[in-house]
């Protein structure tokens, strides 16, 4: 089902709302749940049997992209990854101790950051490290964030050579005005290049980041970028809406305010985004991401199957995360943890030989509810009412009596229709995806003040 593109119900219902990667938000995250209720709530864990998932948090980078909103360390300093990645060792060590050793690791991810700030050596001896403390199934998901401007030949093998299977290339912009202005010049050639590499060295999936609302954008010129994406014809697109928060990040500061696009020119990016990757074959998943007919995400969502957490869209729903590293974040089952956000505390917790969590939330029956219809709302266009009710035993309708009444207004405007025992998701709806799923979240009704970024 394609997305269409309607400029004045896109108007009506902007406004700001969680992203869902996860039900509740981050934002009620508490630190009166701590490494205690961690090491519980993983212990309990083992009695699911269920496989796992590994994020790795790799935070440095060479030089700061204005733009950016991560949690990142710039250095041009070799040797401050070394006692870094010691500790994230450390603190693999003291969780896998409440790990059974049969469960099997199906998905993971290193981020960042730039997972290739390491060199070589050093991106085998961590994910050797890795295999150590986990059981990595033989048809895991292995994926990686590149930059491509530091990317060398002998990375590409040693990537290759640990075990990864998927990249994702940063690339943003191939305007060399934006590239200027943002910082982050990375020609045409360079990634066409890196990415022909990648591709004879044959990893099973080459992604593409891109971000529009940077400065000097305009929907023509980023239609210059997105055919010459189109022509690297990579297998899945995320393209992210840029978030100016310089209150936030004082970088931002340095980005000319005067030249970011309008609200209504970046409208117009977001409707060539849409159009040139779906007239180019792409299948639309949802929000930001694009993928071909044939990616195991396409296939997912056709099936009904797909999920997020807090890498984004993926299709291996049912599985448990463990976040290592600062700022990361792990999902099990019924609870969400967070380790400290910056390296002095993350730090100082694991040379304590503390697990470095500091806060998380304990989902109620309520919360497990909940976040399966707007899971499937977001990732799979739409709620089966007799799936929910024989997973939770309780009567759709009678539970969601107040929300399928305010869905009324939506269905009205043709973004959604409710049926007898279901809720689809109808191709205008597709844009305001989170706005669906925003009437099923029962944290949001209390909230007086929303701190996300638009839904659109």
């Amino acid at each position: 089902m394609k997305a269409e593109f309607d400029k004045e119900l896109i108007k009506k219902y902007d406004r700001p709302g969680p992203r869902y990667t996860s039900y509740p938000p981050a934002t009620e995250f508490t630190e009166e749940v701590g490494r205690r209720e961690y090491v519980m709530k993983l212990t309990e864990s083992n009695e699911r049997k269920t496989p796992l998932s590994l994020y790795f948090h790799i935070p440095f980078c060479e030089q700061r992209c204005l733009y950016c909103g991560c949690n990142v360390i710039i250095s041009h300093r070799r040797g401050i990854e070394e006692p870094y990645l010691e500790r994230v060792k450390k603190e693999m060590s003291l969780v896998s101790r409440f790990i059974n050793k049969d469960r099997k690791v199906v998905q993971l991810h290193w981020g960042g950051g730039t997972p290739n700030y390491l060199s070589p050596a050093q991106i085998k001896e961590f994910f050797n490290s890795i295999r150590e403390h986990f059981d990595i199934d033989p048809s895991a998901e292995i994926s990686i964030e590149l930059d491509p401007r530091y990317l060398t030949d002998e990375q590409i093998e040693a990537i290759k050579e640990a075990g990864f299977n998927r990249v994702s290339l940063g690339v943003q912009d191939l305007n060399p005005k934006v590239q200027e202005a943002v910082g982050r010049i990375q020609p045409y050639e360079l990634v066409k290049e890196k990415m022909e590499k990648l591709r004879s060295a044959g990893f099973d999936s080459i992604n593409v980041d891109l971000i529009y609302g940077l400065p000097y954008q305009s929907a023509e010129s980023f239609k210059e970028t997105l055919e010459k994406i189109v022509e690297l014809s990579p297998d899945r697109v995320a393209t992210y809406s840029f978030a100016y928060i310089p209150q936030i990040k004082p970088h931002q500061q340095l980005l000319p305010k005067d030249a970011l696009p309008s609200a209504e020119e970046k409208l117009r990016i977001l409707e060539t985004i849409i159009n040139t990757f779906q007239s180019a074959g792409y299948v639309y998943i949802g929000m930001d991401h694009f993928a071909k007919p044939e990616d195991e995400l396409a296939k997912a969502q056709q099936k009904g199957e797909l999920w997020r957490n807090f890498q984004g869209y993926t299709t291996k729903k049912g599985v448990e995360l463990l976040g290592f590293g600062a700022t990361s974040i792990g999902m099990l089952y019924d609870s969400y943890f967070q380790n400290y956000k910056t390296l002095r505390e993350y730090n100082t917790s694991l040379d304590k030989n503390e697990i470095p969590v500091f806060r998380g939330y304990i989902m109620t029956p309520d919360d497990l509810i909940r976040r399966e219809v707007i899971m499937d709302i977001m990732c799979n266009l739409g709620v089966d009412f007799n799936k929910i009710e024989k997973t939770f035993n309780i009567n759709f309708k009678e539970y969601f009596s107040r929300e399928l009444e305010e869905l009324a207004g939506m269905e009205k405007d043709g973004l959604i229709k409710i049926l007898p025992g279901a809720i689809k998701i109808l191709p205008p709806g597709r844009l305001l995806i989170r706005n669906v799923a925003m009437v099923f979240d029962a944290h949001l009704r209390k909230k007086k003040e929303l701190r996300f970024s638009r839904t659109i």
